[in-house]
């Protein structure tokens, strides 16, 4: 077996043989193979001396040679993809425990769940972080409150608003004070590359936030990923610019951000599998067969509310049906450049583990605390430092030496396998992982659809799976699954996973 170079701060690890590191470059693609990569410059040079004086019937068969090698090339570059690329240890080398100082900030969807979190711990450390710029949709009310407590010199939100923006900070009459108002899409790119922003919050939800990340990572910013679309949908075409630009990608996701710390100080060739621990969601104690009987409109309502996490109404519903945990699957799998033979998921109730690593010695290392965003948040502005911060529990205020008292529920850690028939979604997700090119991005798309007819209404809960199924097999059946996706090819399988849950939907409703 080919080996497999993992890095993750620090800490690099291999799997499989060694080989040699050299890598022949197509463009963005990296060949990590070196026995077809060798191959691909023996075809180049043959190419080059049947040019000069052979035929051209030769001519014609040495370029047929030459698509052929390009396309194993390209099947070679997506396997390879699989494992080997570990995004966020690829510029994540300092050591320094040095806090940082008014690091300036940008944040992409600052009125929703991350946005309003991050502006918490920007309130909480105003010497540590400076707002910049802030990008918003149509919450006018709340985008203002936080201009006349941050006075950020940009700001965006939705086209439809902007008149209604402009008007509310003339209201606000805060002295010496003019930012630049953009409207739409492209103010959301600009808010991203910022010039004097360091670090870019992904706050927006679903792939929207594809174009403004690409957009800020071209401009030089550190990356705190907070949209998982982003990475899931965009990875074959965001992995090469991270590495091109030389910037930082670091999780603000809780399970990924616990892996990354999980990870410091692991010594080459130390970690076996990757642990992606899930709540199961608010019908984790519910059966099938119960959860079939139930009214649909109570299934409905109840999927829009997690007994551990706050979080907005889509993830939350990917909670309830554990999408989340199936697209945290393909994030891990570009994260950290692990196989997804190797990625695990486990139910864990109490939400205290955020998840953990498996080393090859069977030593299992975990990261645990309450469930709140903020530290995932702190950790991802901050790194490498670890900040002296007060974050109690989000919930009823209690500090987290409340907990290892045991009283009551507290104290408690239990774990365990996901039911695929109760949970189909993650074996969906698996699923495309596993096809890659353009499936995953069609899959997080249908999702994306399936959760917004979910809370318009138009299907049920139980649906939403059956859509998604519906969708994949209609993507293969049709081949509409790029290989090896250009940026324009994924927004295009972006836009056609939307189009094909709603027709989906449609057939399972009738």
């Amino acid at each position: 077996m080919a080996a497999v170079q993992l890095s993750a701060g620090d800490a690099t690890f291999a799997i499989g043989a060694p080989r040699s590191p050299k890598a022949v470059h197509a463009g963005h693609v990296h060949f990590r193979d070196t026995t077809k990569a060798n191959a691909a410059e023996s075809t180049s040079s043959a190419i080059g001396i049947a040019a000069t004086g052979a035929c051209s019937a030769a001519m014609v068969a040495m370029a047929g040679w030459a698509r052929r090698a390009r396309r194993r090339g390209a099947a070679l570059q997506r396997r390879s993809w699989a494992k080997g690329r570990n995004l966020v240890g690829t510029n994540t080398r300092e050591t320094s425990n040095e806090p940082p100082s008014g690091k300036r900030i940008s944040i992409l969807g600052s009125t929703g769940s991350i946005g309003t979190q991050t502006l918490d711990i920007c309130r909480q450390f105003p010497g540590l972080f400076t707002v910049v710029a802030l990008a918003a949709g149509k919450n006018v009310e709340l985008l203002l409150e936080q201009i006349k407590e941050f006075k950020p010199m940009m700001i965006a939100c939705d086209e439809s608003k902007l008149d209604e923006l402009k008007a509310g900070i003339e209201k606000l009459a805060l002295p010496d004070y003019a930012p630049k108002l953009l409207g739409g899409a492209q103010g959301q790119i600009e808010v991203a590359r910022h010039p004097e922003c360091k670090t870019v919050v992904t706050g927006i939800v679903g792939c929207a936030g594809l174009i403004p990340t690409i957009e800020a990572i071209k401009a030089g910013k550190d990356i705190a990923l907070a949209n998982k679309e982003t990475i899931i949908a965009g990875g074959p075409v965001i992995a090469p610019l991270i590495e091109e630009y030389g910037v930082s990608m670091l999780p603000v996701d809780s399970e990924h951000s616990a892996i990354f710390q999980c990870l410091q100080g692991v010594p080459k060739g130390g970690v076996k599998k990757i642990i992606l621990t899930g709540s199961g969601g608010t019908f984790r104690d519910m059966s099938v067969e119960e959860m079939k009987a139930t009214d649909p409109e109570v299934l409905r309502q109840r999927s829009t509310t997690h007994p551990n996490w706050d979080m907005g109404a889509k993830i939350t519903v990917d909670s309830s049906t554990m999408m989340n945990k199936g697209l945290e699957v393909i994030e891990a799998h570009w994260l950290y450049g692990v196989d997804y033979d190797d990625i695990e998921v486990v139910i864990h109730p109490q939400s205290i583990v955020h998840s953990a690593i498996e080393c090859h010695d069977t030593a299992v290392l975990m990261q645990s605390g309450w469930p709140d965003m903020r530290l995932p948040i702190l950790y991802a502005l901050s790194h490498p430092a670890r900040v002296p911060a007060n974050l109690p529990n989000p919930r009823d205020g209690r500090d987290f030496a409340d907990w290892w008292k045991g009283e009551g529920k507290d104290g408690k850690l239990t774990f365990g396998k996901p039911d695929l028939e109760k949970y189909p979604c993650i074996r969906l997700a698996y699923k495309a992982g596993r096809i890659g090119g353009t499936m995953p991005a069609i899959l997080s798309a249908a999702n994306e659809q399936a959760v917004e007819l979910l809370l318009t209404k138009e299907i049920d809960f139980l649906d939403i799976p059956k859509v998604l199924e519906a969708v994949m097999d209609k993507a293969e059946a049709e081949k509409k699954v790029v290989e090896v996706p250009s940026l324009e090819e994924i927004v295009e399988a972006d836009r056609w996973g939307r189009e094909a849950a709603t027709e989906a939907s449609k057939t399972i409703k009738s």
